[in-house]
C-alpha cells in the first residue's frame, strides 16, 4: 500500500465516493494507492484533498514526509 493508500484508510475515505467527485477513475485511485511505481500527480492530490474535505497541502506534508533534501541534517 502507498503512502497516499496509508492516508486515506485512516481517514476511512471510500475511493468510489472519490472517484465520482474527482471525475478520477477508480482504477486509477487503486492504482494509487497500491502501486509504488505509480506517480501521484500534483492536480490529483489537489482534487483528492479538495473531495474529502482535507487541505491538500496537509495531505502533500503527509504523504511525503519521509522526502529531505540532499545533504540535509
Amino acid at each position: 500500500m502507498t503512502e497516499l493508500g496509508l492516508f486515506l484508510a485512516k481517514k476511512s475515505v471510500n475511493k468510489a465516493a472519490i472517484s465520482r467527485r474527482t471525475g478520477i477513475s477508480k482504477s486509477r485511485l487503486t492504482q494509487l494507492t497500491s502501486s509504488a511505481s505509480t506517480k501521484l500527480r500534483a492536480d490529483e492530490l489537489y482534487l483528492i484533498g479538495l473531495a474529502i474535505d482535507i487541505d491538500p497541502g496537509e495531505m502533500l506534508n503527509e504523504i511525503f514526509k519521509e522526502l529531505k533534501l540532499k545533504n540535509e541534517k
